[in-house]
């Protein structure tokens, strides 16, 4: 996968209102790549994601980018994998963040729908996942997988 420029639209596709729109019906347009998980993904050791929306949000774009390394590095020591496989082929498609909410100090979920195809076949990944926050830096720390 060829890396992304500053100036892509972020796979995540967080959004920003547009200046000068009115609220009501406000057009909102995707940031950029380096406004947004690219920050994260390109400068992980002096800018950390600043809650647990934002860790997934950049950890989707991990995936998109095939980023093995700050999958590891935002993935919690005790359930983190010792290697990363990317499927072949893979091609993402969006991402949908249904709800993000604090379940206590330090801790948050995030429930999303995430959607690829690979090998010719559409596949949806609906997931609440669960976040732990630890020497200020917030880390996967697993998740639930809904049918």
């Amino acid at each position: 996968m060829s890396p992304m420029k500053s100036t892509d639209p972020c796979p995540c596709g967080r959004t920003q209102a547009v200046p000068g729109k009115a609220a009501k019906g406000a057009q909102a347009r995707v940031l950029p790549y380096a406004d947004c998980c690219g920050r994260y993904l390109d400068h992980g050791d002096e800018a950390a994601a600043p809650d647990a929306e934002s860790l997934m949000r950049s950890r989707y774009t991990a995936f998109v980018a095939e980023r093995a390394d700050y999958l590891q590095a935002t993935w919690h020591p005790g359930t983190r994998p010792a290697a990363l496989d990317f499927e072949p082929g893979t091609r993402w498609l969006g991402l949908e963040v249904r709800r993000h909410r604090s379940t206590g100090d330090g801790r948050a979920e995030v429930e999303f729908v995430a959607r690829y195809r690979v090998g010719g076949r559409a596949v949806r990944l609906h997931e609440t996942s669960r976040f732990v926050r630890e020497g200020g830096r917030w880390f996967y720390v697993d998740g639930d997988i809904h049918s």
